[in-house]
Order: structure tokens, then sequence, then C-alpha cells
């Protein structure tokens, strides 16, 4: 007998709301069974518990959720890896190109705000000694 979850079953295990996991059916990650009346019932196999720790982790990578569920529904075809693996390999450098852009607009940020305080302290200093010598 395989092993099934309930959309509450999922939802705590992965500490996610059940509207979120709906999101995730809407989007294609997940494709439960229905049962009970007019299939109300969502049935999730282990394949879609899988889909969804995988969804969660290319969340985590900044990867959007149609990247995601390309690279994961690549795993579905034959397993013939060499595309698989050049696809995963082309979103993770996009996305890599895109998080050291944005790490190099903060560091500019930072230093920007290092040169204001630093700025800022020397007026303040001056108008304290200025102050004390009235």
């Amino acid at each position: 007998m395989a092993i099934t979850y309930t959309i509450s079953d999922l939802a705590k295990e992965f500490d996610l709301t059940t509207r979120a996991i709906r999101f995730y059916e809407d989007m294609q990650l997940l494709q439960p069974e229905r049962e009970g009346p007019g299939g109300r019932n969502r049935v999730y196999s282990a394949r879609d518990r899988t889909r969804l720790k995988l969804t969660l982790r290319a969340k985590r990578l900044g990867l959007s959720l149609t990247e995601a569920r390309e690279i994961i529904d690549s795993y579905d075809s034959p397993r013939d890896t060499a595309p698989q693996l050049k696809k995963f390999l082309a979103v993770l450098s996009n996305h890599r190109q895109q998080l050291e852009q944005q790490m190099a607009e903060l560091q500019a940020n930072l230093e920007e705000v290092k040169t204001h305080e630093k700025e800022a302290r020397a007026l303040l200093a001056k108008v304290e000694k200025a102050e004390k010598a009235r």
C-alpha cells in the first residue's frame, strides 16, 4: 500500500498554510488525487511530497516557481540526466549572476551609509565641541 498524505499532513510537516499548498497545485507543481464526495478531499502521494520538498528548496535558492517547475518536471521525463543537469546549471548560473549583481549593489549602498555615518559623527563631534566652548 502506497503512503499518502492529506493537505494538513503536508502543511504541518513543511510549516505551510493549506492555501500555499493549493497555490502550488494551481502552479502545477503538485497533482493530488481526489477522493470523497465531489472529489473534495486531496490525497497526496510520496511523489507530491518530494515535489513539494524540491519546490521549497528551489524557493530557498531564490528560484521562481516557474523555474522550479521546469527543473522538477525535467525529472519526470525519461532519465536522460545530461539535459536535466544542463538546464539546472543554466538556471543556477543565471540566478547566481542576479545574486552577485544584488550583492554588488548592497555593498555600494553599505559603503555609502558608512560614509554618511562617518560624516555625521564628525559633524556631531564638531557641534558638541562648539557647545562646550560656550
